[in-house]
């Protein structure tokens, strides 16, 4: 299902080991590129890049959102290899089962394991 993901983000890691294997096993995205600034991956048909950092300070937002067909499938697969969905239940967001449907809109987050907000969207046509 994440093959038709799209997306392109930088996202910081304090352990660049601990994020690179969160993001091969259970998000199954494929290595690329590696140097000191950073790995880069990619997913479907997006591309994103961890960097280290020693910063643990976190944006209170999705940092990256992958864009899918079928959110509630994605978030099944996710699931399978071990990904962890938030639950929301705030004014005008709720999630069952770690899926708000928005009206237009199906979506979900997890954070890996660098405290990132990571989205699975998928909009209504």
């Amino acid at each position: 299902m994440l093959e038709s993901a799209t997306a392109y983000a930088t996202l910081p890691a304090i352990d660049m080991a601990r994020a690179t294997q969160f993001y091969t096993e259970k998000v199954v995205a494929v290595p690329g590129e590696s140097r000191e600034g950073g790995s880069f991956f990619t997913l479907g048909n997006c591309a994103f890049m961890i960097y280290p950092t020693p910063n643990p300070k976190r944006g209170g937002h999705t940092q990256m959102t992958l864009r899918v067909r079928d959110a509630r499938a994605s978030v099944a697969e996710l699931r399978s290899h071990g990904v962890i969905f938030e639950e929301y239940d705030l004014p005008g967001l709720k999630t069952v089962e770690g899926i708000a449907d928005t009206g237009g809109a199906s979506a979900a987050w997890f954070k890996d394991t660098e405290g990132n907000t990571i989205g699975v969207l998928q909009l209504s046509s």
